[in-house]
């Protein structure tokens, strides 16, 4: 069977709930299929009428309990989804793209199915989703937690739609917080390193889960292959801070190479000499480990045209947005150093070292914005996905 490529569209109330990154790890875990794309949406009321009306498409007996299904589905998009009647916000809705072999039926078998029997745990709905019915078998609560298609039939349709509006009504959110804006109000970068993706794993999802203390919003997301270019880019401040902290190290272990060698005692003078001379040297080959642990290459081995070209590594690019929002979430990533994190924290329970250390965030608002303009978190490779997929 061909690769197929097909969505998840993650609730409302699944992302105020703080429930995404439950999903995510589900869906990296058991959905089988590659990750190739995310966007974050504030669907308009005109998205979500057609989007809703698309729902009831290729229908089976009407009587039947699918064709009830899609009729609650349809129901729950135009009265979730839509904006605000009386305030005009938008709702949030993250929506995850993947790629594989049968990639629908994948999918839809890790979500599950819509059942007040589903007590296992075992799908996406089993864990998050609701559905309870009242008197006279009528439903009373209904929250499906995502949405996913059931069929590929008519699939196609539905992801352009959504591709069509991934400009207007998706990318950072402006307009989609259930609270006012105020000077407080800052936006963080934070990146979900390439060490989480090397194989299936939950741990992309666990680490949002552990953000989700900070009680900030995602308004923003992006799958992201950093070129060299971007990644050289954005580790440049730490190529200069390399050189100044190998300088020290650099002279007094060159030094003592050196006294071994020749047997002679090596002048202070002549130390920090050779530490000006080494820590550059040093600091360039750490530089270029970095750099290829984010990108899949080494800048030396590669010409210019060949750094501007998407690395072989995935890392996933979240914008979070909220009061103090910096230093929230460098409190509960912890410090650079796995070895020096306190207990709790994300680089505690999942970095290894410096470099592979499960995530990077933004150390001040204004850093922030250098690197959502170098990792261009604005850039809508969600549709270029889509369009590449179907060209």
């Amino acid at each position: 069977m061909p690769d197929q490529l097909t969505y998840v569209l993650v609730n409302p109330h699944t992302l105020r709930k703080s429930r995404t990154g439950g999903v995510i790890s589900r869906l990296l875990l058991r959905g089988g299929c590659e990750f190739v794309a995310a966007q974050m949406f504030a669907p308009s009321r005109e998205l979500v009428q057609a989007y809703a009306a698309m729902l009831g498409d290729f229908p089976p007996k009407p009587s039947s309990r699918r064709a009830q299904m899609r009729a609650l589905i349809r129901e729950y998009v135009l009265r979730h989804y839509a904006p605000d009647s009386a305030t005009g916000r938008r709702q949030r809705v993250m929506m995850l793209l993947f790629r594989g072999e049968n990639a629908v039926a994948r999918i839809r078998e890790a979500v599950g199915q819509i059942s007040e029997r589903s007590v296992t745990g075992e799908t996406i709905r089993d864990t998050y989703g609701d559905y309870i019915l009242g008197d006279h078998g009528r439903v009373s609560y209904f929250e499906p937690a995502v949405l996913t298609p059931q069929e590929s039939e008519g699939l196609r349709e539905k992801i352009e739609l959504w591709a069509r509006f991934s400009s207007r009504d998706g990318g950072i959110l402006d307009n989609a917080l259930p609270v006012e804006r105020t000077s407080r109000m800052e936006r963080t970068l934070v990146i979900i390193k390439p060490d989480n993706f090397m194989f299936p794993s939950g741990r992309p999802g666990r680490v949002i889960d552990m953000f989700s203390k900070t009680g900030l919003y995602i308004v923003g997301c992006k799958v992201l292959h950093m070129s060299v270019a971007q990644a050289e880019a954005f580790y440049a401040p730490v190529l200069k801070a390399l050189r100044t902290k190998f300088r020290e190290p650099a002279g007094r272990r060159s030094a003592e190479t050196l006294s071994r060698e020749f047997k002679c005692a090596i002048p202070p003078s002549l130390t920090a000499r050779l530490g000006g001379l080494m820590a550059p040297v040093w600091a360039k080959e750490q530089f270029e480990d970095i750099v290829r642990f984010m990108s899949g290459r080494r800048p030396s081995e590669c010409s210019p045209q060949e750094k501007r070209r998407p690395g072989s590594e995935k890392s996933l690019v979240l914008i979070y947005e909220g009061e103090s929002a910096v230093a929230k979430v460098r409190d509960v990533l912890g410090p650079t150093d796995p070895r020096k994190a306190p207990p709790g924290s994300i680089r505690k329970e999942f970095g290894q070292d410096i470099m592979v250390n499960a995530a990077h965030a933004s150390d001040s608002p204004r850093n922030a914005r250098r690197e959502m303009g170098i990792v261009r978190a604005r850039e809508n490779n969600f549709l270029e996905t889509i369009r590449c997929f179907y060209s």
